[in-house]
């Protein structure tokens, strides 16, 4: 994903694209509407934080996020991808507009 973050946009990404022939999409700045990723991100790290054991060092946290990772529910990821097409329709309707919830 693309959001026009300064990271994403430095010269070496924008090399390696286009030695790949990757297209970027237009996408809005700042989006979390069209990041669902996000979600998977906080249940990843709710499930860290409800550990009886938080991470301490790199270890443990490398550890402890693939442990966690493991157990999130494939019902959760798929409802995530699935929930794209909806996202997107509601984007466009709304002219980029914040999606309400």
């Amino acid at each position: 994903m693309d959001d026009n973050a300064t990271c994403h946009r430095i010269l070496v990404v924008q090399d390696c694209l286009d030695s790949e022939s990757i297209q970027r999409l237009v996408w809005p700045a700042r989006s979390p509407d069209l990041n669902p990723i996000e979600n998977v991100w906080d249940a990843l790290g709710r499930q860290v934080a409800g550990r009886n054991y938080h991470p301490t060092n790199k270890n443990t946290v490398i550890r402890a996020l693939t442990e966690e990772w493991d157990k999130l529910p494939q019902q959760l990821l798929d409802n995530v991808v699935q929930s794209m097409v909806r996202l997107v329709e509601s984007c466009i309707t709304l002219q980029s507009g914040h999606i309400p919830y």
